[in-house]
């Protein structure tokens, strides 16, 4: 027996995984979608009625159903956050989706969070409210993501590492151990972090450049 019925909030591509995702979710059950009325393009969205987030609670007992916001990133997860605390404010409790095939050893696992495949969550690790850990990422050991914020794919966290709140790991950056992320960070692709950083970090990532040699040859494709 399907014991959460869930609505999922948003009607994009992340909505679209997320659905993908929770239908394989044996105690899980979506009933819905719904955004605010000013954004409804259609009455349905993956065959599930779409219902004005300002009218849910006439329609959907917040008693009886769970909401799930995996929204991106946008503006430093502010859109995220903003919808979260609407959704507590209106009695609502929230989904977290675990993907079975993550290694989850986490002491503990906040609501509203989307944690995708092949993620590592070693022992006394600890994620907050609201996160998306997308997939393949390594939380080490004694490490804790703050709630609202967002790691990307294949990001090395060391082991007793502390990430603020709100803040964006890009793809395939790596912390060493020990290391304080102020929030609000957002860390670049590919970028290694060393040394601890305050509040509103920007780290730029490291994109590859053209080898010149290379370049230079004169190879017909």
């Amino acid at each position: 027996m399907k014991t959460q019925k869930v609505i999922i909030f948003g009607t994009g591509q992340i909505a679209e995984v997320a659905a993908t995702y929770i239908s394989e979710d044996p105690d899980a059950e979506i009933v819905a979608f719904t955004v605010e009325e000013k954004f409804i393009k259609s009455k349905t969205f993956f065959n599930y009625p779409v219902i004005a987030f300002e009218k849910l609670q006439n329609e959907y007992d917040p008693s009886l159903y769970y909401l799930f916001a995996p929204i991106s990133y946008k503006d430093m997860n502010a859109q995220r956050l903003r919808i979260f605390e609407k959704g507590k404010l209106l009695g609502y409790k929230f989904y977290s989706f675990i993907h079975k095939n993550c290694i989850n050893n986490a002491i503990s696992i906040g609501e509203n969070c989307f944690i995708l495949e092949n993620n590592v969550l070693q022992p006394f690790s600890s994620i907050g409210d609201n996160c998306i850990i997308w997939s393949g990422n390594h939380i080490g050991h004694h490490s804790n993501i703050a709630s609202h914020c967002f790691i990307s794919s294949h990001v090395i966290i060391s082991g007793s590492v502390n990430i603020g709140a709100k803040s964006f790991l890009g793809v395939n950056c790596t912390i060493i151990d020990n290391i304080k992320i102020g929030e609000l960070s957002l860390i670049g692709a590919g970028a290694l972090i060393t040394k601890d950083l305050p509040s509103k970090s920007f780290v730029k990532g490291t994109p590859s450049k053209p080898h010149e040699k290379l370049n230079s040859l004169k190879v017909k494709i």
